[in-house]
């Protein structure tokens, strides 16, 4: 009875006011976080705020086991919910997801954050200015009077270092692929690539590079400053991966490849069927 009665004074609590609970459990783009209802409604007029203060359980979409579900970036769902706890940040010293970062606090409607996550905005706050590629790459430079700097000519100087803001390192590039040689008699060769190939390295650089071609999903929790090598892209051409690799400045300094045969019977006769596996290390300097 004493349970009984409970259960219904909490459900009575809920129906007066207080609908939600206070430990919220949320799915952002199939990552599971767990935090407290304060924290989600710590910014007024707030997305989340409005979510979670202004409408019902019932009006909100869940997931197939009762979590609250958002269809945004679930990796960086991470800092806007470590904003939110004392509406200040300290990002890791070289993040090149800055820009995204800035458009997913426009959607949160979390105003002061997207501000300071504006490249041009004054260092004085806590969060990290170092201005990524990406970032450079969406708004126009600017000096310090307020004018456009001109466009470099195709013969003009390189960047100064010093307002270079990629970060040197290496990068594996790891493929595996397999052919079938017919009889010693013909020479036709019939390929065949296996479409997955892997990227090994620091995880801020793999992100630098590959972008939205990169998939997370075997290690999707990794800090942009550890180490991966369970990443793969989204598709299987080897020129196209060298190609996004040379465009952020990175020249291949090693590469090894190992190969295996065996028939597909046990006549020698017959089809040959040869493995092979070969990485390819890049390097920015």
């Amino acid at each position: 009875m004493a349970l009984a009665d409970m259960e219904h004074a909490a459900s009575g609590c809920r129906d007066s006011g207080f609908p939600f609970s206070e430990i919220i459990e949320l799915n952002v783009g199939g990552q599971v976080y767990v935090t407290r209802h304060k924290t989600l409604i710590a910014v007024p007029d707030s997305l989340l705020w409005n979510m979670f203060s202004k409408k019902s359980p019932k009006e909100l979409a869940r997931d197939s086991k009762g979590r609250f579900f958002l269809d945004r970036d679930g990796f960086l769902f991470r800092y806007i919910l470590d904003y939110l706890r004392d509406l200040n940040l300290v990002l890791p010293d070289y993040f090149p997801e800055k820009s995204r970062l800035q458009r997913e606090a426009d959607f949160f409607l979390l105003r002061d954050l997207a501000k300071r996550l504006n490249p041009r905005v004054s260092k004085d706050n806590s969060i990290n200015e170092e201005i990524s590629q990406s970032d450079t790459e969406d708004g126009a430079q600017c000096c310090s009077s307020g004018e456009p700097l001109r466009a470099l000519s195709a013969s003009g100087a390189m960047r100064s270092p010093s307002l270079d803001p990629r970060k040197s390192g290496y990068i594996t590039i790891g493929y595996r692929g397999s052919y079938t040689i017919g009889r010693d008699i013909q020479t036709d060769a019939k390929f065949r690539r296996v479409a997955r190939i892997t990227v090994c390295g620091k995880t801020s650089l793999a992100k630098e590079v590959f972008g939205d071609t990169l998939n997370e999903s075997r290690d999707p929790d990794r800090p942009p400053e550890r180490y991966t090598s369970r990443y793969y892209l989204k598709y299987n051409f080897l020129e196209q991966a060298f190609d996004k690799l040379t465009e952020a400045g990175f020249h291949m300094v090693a590469c090894s490849s190992t190969g295996t045969c065996a028939y597909t019977s046990n006549d020698p006769n017959e089809d040959k069927i040869w493995t092979s596996y070969t990485e390819y290390v890049f390097c920015r300097e």
